[in-house]
């Protein structure tokens, strides 16, 4: 039985949660499934995350959520900038078809939501990559996560800091 969230198909019995939280001074409103990550709340990585993101300091472009899951990361940003286009990826086809659910619950259209392992179908760059990071699929996961950023982001483009640096590295 393959239920990891960080799997392609999780093989878990469905029980859907739906549930409001408000990210960036608006309510979203979430819809999750067993096989996906934080399932009954948004966790605490994401929240500090997402408080400590300044769209200010990115070039004009799209942004990037890298490992999506349900989308509240990517989701609450295109709420907050309903004028940036986010890119929204994961590996998980439930959590995909959740992030795709739930874009439309919150009358979100500035996304578009696609399956991609790592970056393997990504040929777009982008003015900023967020991600939260799946640390249980392991530490290659993590790293290629990181260190594979630099190629997919435009001039004065930027990854988190503090997440490449707990990759053991830095992305400029």
């Amino acid at each position: 039985m393959t239920n990891h969230y960080y799997t392609q198909n999780p093989d878990v019995l469905h029980e859907e949660h739906h549930w409001p939280y408000t990210l960036l001074g608006n309510e979203l409103l979430f819809t999750t499934d067993n096989g996906v990550f934080s399932k009954n709340r948004v966790d605490y990585g994401s929240r500090v995350l997402l408080e400590a993101f300044n769209a200010e300091k990115t070039p004009a472009g799209a942004w990037l959520d890298l490992g999506t899951g349900y989308g509240p990361i990517g989701l609450a940003l295109a709420k907050k900038w309903p004028d940036r286009e986010i890119t929204m990826v994961d590996v998980n086809e439930l959590a995909l078809q959740l992030a795709r659910q739930n874009a439309t619950a919150n009358q979100i259209e500035n996304v578009t939501i696609k399956t991609s392992d790592i970056y393997s179908d990504i040929t777009e760059q982008y003015a900023a990559i967020v991600t939260n990071p799946p640390v249980r699929a392991g530490k290659n996961v993590v790293t290629a996560m990181l260190t594979q950023a630099k190629d997919h982001l435009l001039p004065g483009g930027h990854v988190d800091r503090r997440l490449a640096e707990k990759a053991g590295g830095t992305v400029r």
